[in-house]
């Protein structure tokens, strides 16, 4: 090979590499752009919420699990050795949400309540979205008879989509994925 195809290559080779360390910068922070950094309520003045407000809920979900028991005997022994997660007694006030179109459009309120309701029937999770933008995933508590389909949180989350509601539960967090699983909706 020619010294000057050996300079000619190499010189591409240093020009390609840079463009490529130039860019990496760019792309990184487009990907990064993609992602939703909001903090608070999603385009809080879009629609609010069908019933209730932050400070006079509509109603409540749940019962108020005991302190010394967050979880319910069926989720205990359904757990491996019996351990179930550490679970926390909580009581949040928020706005019932279709979850996944929350977090895909950012769509909430009286406007989006068929819409929500209609997802939350065909088994798309459902979601409370509190006052200062903080999201848990809903799900009834009692492990078995969720599983078998015994439970009738999903029908109360249809019919109080879009409404402030006072929620009793038990919390769980894991990798920063908060849920509060909601007790006392056996059939």
């Amino acid at each position: 090979m020619s010294k000057k195809r050996t300079v000619m290559i190499g010189t591409a080779a240093a020009v390609l590499a840079a463009s490529v360390a130039m860019a990496a910068p760019a792309t990184k922070k487009a990907a990064q752009g993609a992602v939703a950094k909001a903090q608070g309520i999603l385009f809080p003045n879009w629609s609010k919420p069908t019933q209730g407000t932050f400070d006079a809920p509509m109603g409540e979900l749940g019962v108020k699990p005991a302190a010394d028991q967050p979880w319910s005997v069926t989720t205990v022994t359904s757990s491996i050795e019996g351990k179930p997660l550490k679970g926390k007694p909580m009581t949040v006030v928020g706005e019932i949400i279709d979850y996944s179109c929350y977090l895909q459009v950012g769509k909430r309120g009286d406007k989006h309540r068929d819409c929500g309701q209609k997802c939350a029937r065909n088994g798309q999770p459902v979601g409370l979205l509190t006052k200062n933008g903080t999201i848990y995933l809903l799900i009834d508590e009692e492990h078995d008879p969720r599983r078998d389909g015994l439970t009738a949180f999903r029908q109360s989350a249809v019919d109080h989509m879009a409404h402030v509601m006072t929620v009793h539960g038990t919390f769980s967090e894991v990798e920063g994925q908060r849920a509060l699983y909601v007790q006392g909706s056996m059939q």
